[in-house]
């Protein structure tokens, strides 16, 4: 039975408000401007902001500062979060809600599954959803969040679990560009499978938590699904702190974790317009997934192979990670936009040859 992400968030997850004299703290720090930044700098120091972008952090954070001088948008993205729901009018993320039919409104901000029917007002009373989709959002500005709300506190863990494929089935459907799933259970499911290799077969990456149980999920019997389903369009993530150290609730494994992004007391917005700490893979699945919508953004003829390869490639070897993540990377999305840049110039340098 699908694990309820109470219970995967229940050894990781802390959630504090920033108080108004600890964000104008925050906000008095100085960031030196680059006028060739795609976004203004200050976003990165926005109470909603976290170490995982801060631009004086550039050994653990994932440098978005840099991979900002050298981004140019190309194409909307739409990201599907799987998830609690959202704050549809959060201050951070009201300008970010994206909707496929209709205009989007109060009364019309995504899908919800949770409860006995279906709806298009995913409101998220648990938070879970909107930091994460705060966390996407301070990495690609003009991201577009499709909010996708599955989970019911009162629900059984299997129950969630049809909410969740419901879920994945209309993303797959209405074909997004990515797919960010914070959550999974320790039991696969043949329809779950089913719709995420339809997502496979139409190039769409998924972005999984590699879950918060302290377990190595190369040992088939402690497996968390989705992230261990071994497809294809599929990144695992899991998570480190500041010290660059996984941190102790995450998952890990050598062969199954292929990469792992800041998840340890990270800033995001939560609900009621404020903003918040939360801990685990959940966090650090959201950092991956804003680097990829950025490289989908730049350069959206590149398929998911590429896309996947590019965030794998181009990771940071960190010593400490060794034994626990794939080739013991962690992300970095200055260097991921560079590896793009240089994977596009090699493209375009691909012609058929002519007859002199």
């Amino acid at each position: 039975m699908r694990v309820t992400i109470s219970k995967i968030l229940s050894l990781a997850l802390t959630l504090l408000l920033v108080q108004p004299s600890f964000a104008k703290g925050i906000e008095a720090k100085k960031v030196q401007l680059v006028e060739t930044s795609a976004y203004p700098l200050n976003l990165l120091e926005s109470r909603f902001a976290s170490w995982g972008v801060d631009p004086s952090k550039p050994l653990t954070s994932i440098n978005v500062k840099d991979s900002w001088n050298k981004f140019k948008k190309n194409r909307d993205i739409v990201v599907a979060v799987v998830d609690t729901g959202i704050q549809v009018d959060h201050p951070f993320l009201k300008d970010n809600i994206h909707v496929y039919e209709g205009k989007a409104g109060a009364q019309n901000y995504g899908m919800d599954w949770s409860g006995k029917g279906v709806s298009s007002t995913p409101s998220d009373s648990h938070g879970h959803g909107t930091h994460v989709a705060g966390i996407i959002k301070s990495i690609f500005p003009e991201v577009k969040i499709l909010a996708l709300k599955y989970y019911n506190p009162q629900a059984s863990g299997q129950q969630n679990l049809e909410s969740t494929i419901k879920a994945l089935e209309y993303a797959v459907r209405m074909n997004v560009d990515v797919i960010n799933y914070s959550g999974g259970g320790p039991e696969p499911s043949v329809e779950e499978l089913r719709v995420l290799k339809e997502a496979e077969k139409k190039g769409i990456l998924v972005i999984a938590a590699a879950g918060n149980e302290r377990s190595n999920i190369d040992d088939k019997r402690n497996a968390y699904y989705p992230a261990s389903y071994g497809l294809s369009n599929i990144i695992t993530v899991g998570a480190h702190d500041e010290d660059m150290q996984i941190i102790a609730s995450s998952n890990y494994g050598k062969n199954s974790v292929d990469i792992a992004a800041p998840g340890f007391k990270i800033r995001s917005a939560i609900p009621m317009g404020g903003a918040g700490y939360m801990t685990g893979t959940s966090q650090a699945t959201a950092f991956v997934t804003g680097a990829v919508a950025l490289i989908k953004s730049k350069y959206p003829h590149f398929n998911y192979e590429q896309t996947r390869n590019i965030i794998l490639s181009s990771s940071v070897k960190v010593k400490s990670f060794e034994g626990k993540i794939l080739g013991a990377g962690k992300l970095d999305a200055a260097r991921a936009i560079e590896l793009a840049d240089s994977v596009d110039s090699r493209l375009k340098g691909r012609s058929l040859a002519k007859v002199k």
